[in-house]
């Protein structure tokens, strides 16, 4: 067994000393003596005089305040987390998830083209998808700069495209600039076949977008395909998985949370560069068992048929180089895996790679239309951000789609202010296709104004295919629920959110586990009290289920893909919101962390 992995293991094992796992939750003599020393009553609700005295006082972030000198240390998993912030057992470091590594300052490029002087109409009487398009195309081949759509509703027949690095496409804000997109993605491009062997299902149901930003040649070489019919890897390496040139090896064992790597030749690494870190899966699948935190269960799963999830190899995470020095190489996050000799670790160049470019303001309205059976989506599909590193949407309403918000392959990138509303979505959000470190903060999916056809579904916010270091924040959902849709996503956060959780997960058997490790559901406010999705403390191996409303099982009811104790851990159930030694909202009392 290999040194580095027996350590992993062990520190996993002393972390969870004298806490609650989810076995031993019930009639645990720790559970009480926890509870007596920290004023936690048997409903889980803290004291007066605990709050009062230990815990101190939230700041308006909702990171916790220090507690008053010579108070007594709450033992809470915040608290376990300050002393080991990069490799918690259940808690993923997700500080600098989103565009800029969490930044709130973006780029506001020069105004460079305004579509009404080059002809576009914004009263709706003609298509302005080819004005804008062309002005999107001169800008970036002049080297970015912004497209401005002025007030007005400017219907577009055809797909809006940014293809190129620092282009933002900017309207004066979603109630003032509407798109009015009047055809599907199967009516522009053709009919979208699953890749996934001979299925009739439409790939449309989960990919493309009628505000698309990927990289010009990926998008023509996507698109190209699907007219010939012949469906291409969606992801960062194409239909080649050696597409992505290796630049050089990694040669020594480092554990999950080490920023540095040892490196066989760095000559061709440079500070600053776009890199993507490379593993392959071995014959005995101990990668994908990492992935679930190499839980005992894990042994005996079977992962051999599991010929979805196995397409995805290798597992790419895209990071920028800090610093080289000599052969050790220094990257800007911390590894969201431990690297193993056994896997193959690389580092590679990225093949496919956009970065800098933004939308902003806009309405995207799609024709309505009957809401499609599932999986026989047309692509009334709003914005997909596809091969994307360090990109945005801000302030972006979608309306009467098939599908929201797409995140492809994405690295980096941060969805603010974003609304799905209309008359019902298959995914509101999806993030799939290993898109990593993307945030999704202060959305909203609005109760829907249809009665869903029969055999429809709706996922809610969905992340899949060994996606990590993810995050949705202050969100609202009257719809949906928080949909893990196998693929083997792991360390996604979910905080500070509101649900009537009625939507269901999804994902097809041979796509592997529902749930990878160190999922974190924070301070989640359940309206309809339903447990499924939320509570996964039964379900996720080595979890964090922390400050949620008291819950029930009914409706979509999961059992573990794995035997065995799980390592999860379930916190403050039943009082949502900051607590004794717990700020509100996880996200953002790592960022205050962050120097």
């Amino acid at each position: 067994m290999n040194v580095i992995h027996v350590h992993e293991r062990r520190i996993g094992f002393m972390a969870t000393m004298g806490n609650i796992s989810r076995r031993g939750l019930l009639g645990s003599t720790v559970a009480v003596a926890a509870a007596a020393a920290t004023g936690i009553t048997g409903s889980g609700t803290a004291s007066a005089a605990s709050r009062s005295t230990a815990a101190g006082t939230a700041t308006a972030t909702g990171a916790a305040l220090p507690a008053p000198a010579g108070a007594a240390e709450i033992p809470t998993l915040w608290t376990e987390f300050l002393r080991n912030r990069y490799n918690h057992p259940q808690i993923p470091w997700v500080g600098t998830a989103g565009y800029g590594h969490g930044s709130r300052k973006r780029p506001h490029p020069r105004v460079r083209a305004n579509v009404l002087h080059d002809g576009a109409r914004p009263d709706g009487s003609a298509d302005a998808a080819p004005v804008i398009n062309a002005a999107i195309e001169r800008v970036g081949r002049a080297g970015g700069g912004t497209v401005l759509i002025p007030p007005g509703t400017y219907r577009i027949d055809d797909i809006i495209r940014i293809g190129h690095d620092n282009v933002v496409l900017r309207g004066a804000g979603s109630g003032r600039t509407v798109l009015h997109a009047t055809r599907s993605l199967e009516e522009i491009i053709g009919i979208n076949r699953s890749r996934y062997g001979n299925s009739p299902n439409s790939s449309w149901s989960w990919s493309g977008g009628l505000v698309w930003l990927c990289p010009k040649d990926r998008y023509e070489a996507l698109t190209g395909a699907i007219k010939a019919q012949n469906w291409p890897f969606e992801g960062w390496t194409g239909n080649d998985a050696n597409e992505a040139v290796p630049l050089t090896d990694i040669v020594v064992p480092a554990a999950r949370g080490d920023f540095t790597v040892t490196v066989a030749d760095a000559s061709r690494l440079r500070p600053g560069a776009r890199v993507m870190l490379q593993l392959d899966d071995d014959t005995e699948h101990s990668l994908l068992a990492a992935m679930c935190g190499d839980v005992d269960g894990t042994a005996t799963y079977t992962w051999s048929d599991k010929t979805k999830l196995l397409s995805y190899a290798p597992f790419n995470w895209p990071v920028r180089i800090a610093s080289v020095h000599g052969r050790r190489v220094r990257l800007a996050q911390p590894l969201p895996l431990p690297v193993r000799a056994g896997w193959r670790p690389r580092i590679s160049g990225v093949p496919h790679l956009m970065t800098g470019s933004g939308v902003e303001g806009i309405t995207i309205d799609l024709v309505k239309t009957v809401r499609p059976k599932h999986l026989q989506d047309k692509g009334y599909n709003g914005l997909v951000m596809q091969c994307t590193w360090d990109c945005w949407a801000d302030d972006i309403h979608v309306v009467n789609g098939d599908n929201g918000f797409l995140l492809v392959s994405a690295k980096g990138c941060t969805m603010s202010r974003t609304r799905a509303s209309g008359r019902g979505y298959h995914h509101s959000y999806a993030c799939r296709e290993q898109s990593h470190d993307n945030l999704v903060t202060d959305f909203a999916i609005d109760a829907f104004t249809e009665v869903p056809t029969p055999g429809s579904g709706h996922h809610g916010i969905n992340v899949e295919g060994l996606s990590c270091g993810n995050v949705w924040s202050r969100g609202r959902m009257d719809a949906g629920t928080f949909d893990s849709h196998r693929g083997l996503p792991f360390g996604n956060v979910r905080t500070e959110v509101t649900i009537l959780n009625d939507g269901a997960h999804g994902g097809s058997a041979d796509a592997g586990p529902l749930y990878g490790a160190r999922f974190a559901h924070w301070n989640v406010t359940v309206t309809n009290e339903r447990a499924g999705c939320v509570k996964i403390d039964e379900v996720a191996p080595y979890s964090a289920t922390v400050a949620i409303s008291t819950v029930r099982p009914f409706g979509q009811i999961d059992k573990s893909d794995f035997t065995g104790d799980l390592h999860s851990r379930l916190e403050a159930y039943g009082t949502p919101g900051a607590g004794p030694g717990r700020p509100r909202n996880l996200y953002e009392a790592q960022r205050a962390l962050v120097g």
